[in-house]
């Protein structure tokens, strides 16, 4: 897959089927429309064309708000569409400029000037330009005008699949994550780097690695033990994982991600490493005592071992 900052860098293929949006996540909502855009380009000896916009348009239209988590980064997310099929990712920046584009400049400077679109495929839901008053509708009223073919994911097809990235985040903010997963079609992910800690854990048998999350706006599930894998330089690893405050050995506020991966005894601060969430174990508490901690992280641990001996990769 190749991908574009800068529109001056795009070279029109022959056969251009295009989609767009913000495809957090690239769930299975997301692939229903990934897979449709191939197929056509296959059947036409075209190539697949993807433009998304970035940072995400709430982040640039309302800026005070933070309350907006997403998915995925824009790395994780040109990684999720190079493996659904993309030939080119046009990832086009989102300004307050961009957004006063109107729906007619859109269609003719990028779809049809700088992509040379031949067949444009999208959601029913799904709008564009300024004041998102693009549509569905507006295209097909001047498709002939503007000369390339149109297609419609119809609502019944979308809501067969039942799914949308904001359901997708609200099952991993209230830890049901085994649900999070199936809507995706695989485990949620996120990527950080391994920072120095407490070093609480070694003193309980449990030495943990402090995880940074690298995207400041990715959605970070619910508090709890979750059963992970975790890569690193390529290598898959079982451990798992707690997010919270560990209320049992620390007076502080702070959130903290730390990872037990087990059998392994070798360094990684600072480097980067990936957790690949599995399930979710049980909720944080706090205990009496640091003996009943252990306990309870024995338990967990031998949780966690069962579930990822019989995790399917």
């Amino acid at each position: 897959m190749k991908i574009y900052n800068n529109l001056s860098e795009f070279i029109a293929p022959q056969y251009a089927v295009v989609t767009s949006g913000t495809f957090d996540g690239v769930h299975q909502g997301h692939q229903k429309i990934l897979k449709r855009i191939r197929k056509i380009a296959d059947q036409h000896n075209g190539e697949t064309v993807l433009i998304t916009y970035w940072p995400h348009p709430r982040h640039v239209l309302f800026p005070e708000d933070n309350s907006l988590q997403l998915l995925s980064s824009i790395e994780e997310k040109a990684e999720l569409l190079s493996q659904n099929g993309i030939d080119h990712l046009i990832r086009l920046p989102f300004t307050q400029e961009f957004a006063q584009m109107a729906p007619e400049d859109f269609v003719q400077n990028i779809l049809i000037n700088a992509i040379g679109t031949k067949k444009l495929v999208i959601g029913y839901d799904h709008h564009f330009g300024k004041n998102r008053s693009g549509n569905f509708e507006f295209l097909k009223q001047n498709q002939d005008r503007f000369g390339f073919e149109l297609e419609e994911i119809s609502r019944h097809d979308v809501d067969e699949v039942g799914v949308s990235s904001s359901k997708i985040r609200n099952h991993l903010l209230r830890g049901t994550l085994k649900e999070a997963n199936q809507y995706l079609s695989r485990p949620y992910e996120l990527s950080g780097q391994v920072v120095h800690g407490q070093k609480l854990g070694r003193t309980i048998q449990f030495p943990t690695a402090n995880i940074e999350v690298a995207f400041k706006h990715k959605l970070i599930p619910k508090f709890g033990v979750y059963a992970v894998l975790v890569e690193f330089e390529g290598a898959l690893m079982e451990g798992m994982l707690n997010i919270g405050k560990n209320p049992t050995v620390s007076a502080t506020e702070d959130v903290k991600m730390e990872v037990h991966i087990f059998d392994f005894d070798k360094d990684l601060y600072q480097q980067c490493v990936r957790v690949i969430f599995i399930d979710r174990l049980r909720e944080e508490k706090k205990f009496e005592s640091v003996a009943a901690l252990k306990s309870a992280l024995e338990e967990d641990k031998n949780a966690a071992k069962t579930i990822l001996k019989n995790y399917r990769r």
